[in-house]
């Protein structure tokens, strides 16, 4: 429903932090966001990782040129909480859970418009069409990408950064991260980022939306 409910909200003029996905077409999505547009409101994603101290350095510095250009973005999102007691829907599948997450960092380094995309899933409902597993592959021209997300397996959710020159690898659970490295050809050359992860990460996203109704600025 939160197509239906971030467009109500928006009529009513108020501004709205919406749980990723927005909506569950694109057309929809562009809807609400031109709508929110037109009666200067915010609306931004609720993906906290988007709004973590450690987060957001790490982004600069793989930005910053230091590991060079960024050729690969590896990323894992995994929970295995489904058991026979689980309620499955097509709205909580792996990808609505976890694709968000996963591809946030893809396309902040590499853009949202790869030249070819890949999506590769193990159905386990044919009826709701719920996916298991799913690896999502991304090429660009002068970068690859992927992302696996799972609710019904479990794999190490670290995020690694390839560069020319260094790597950044962010360990599990990444999108938790309160601790980065830097890595280079020689291991002495190693640098480690410490950043405290208050909470659950809402009082970094609730801050970034105050701060953009403050400045009455669109967050794209």
């Amino acid at each position: 429903n939160h197509y239906e409910d971030v467009k109500r909200a928006l009529l009513l003029g108020k501004h709205v932090i919406c749980e990723s996905p927005i909506a569950i077409t694109k057309d929809s999505c562009v809807e609400l966001i031109s709508l929110a547009k037109e009666k200067g409101l915010i609306l931004i994603d609720g993906i906290k990782t988007a709004y973590s101290t450690a987060y957001s350095r790490m982004l600069v510095l793989a930005k910053s040129g230091i590991i060079g250009d960024v050729l690969s973005v590896d990323s894992v999102c995994t929970s295995n909480r489904l058991n026979q007691k689980s309620v499955l829907t097509k709205e909580q599948n792996s990808i609505c859970a976890w694709g968000p997450t996963s591809i946030l960092p893809i396309f902040q380094l590499l853009g949202t418009n790869p030249c070819k995309t890949e999506i590769i899933s193990q159905i386990i409902d044919e009826n709701l069409n719920f996916d298991g597993f799913s690896k999502i592959n991304f090429t660009y021209q002068k970068a690859v990408a992927s992302a696996k997300v799972a609710k019904a397996a479990k794999a190490e959710g670290e995020l690694m950064i390839t560069g020319t020159k260094g790597y950044i690898w962010v360990p599990a659970p990444w999108w938790k991260t309160e601790y980065f490295e830097m890595r280079f050809e020689k291991p002495e050359n190693t640098t480690k980022y410490f950043y405290k992860f208050e909470g659950d990460g809402l009082r970094y996203e609730l801050l970034e939306f105050i701060s953009l109704i403050n400045k009455k600025q669109s967050y794209s």
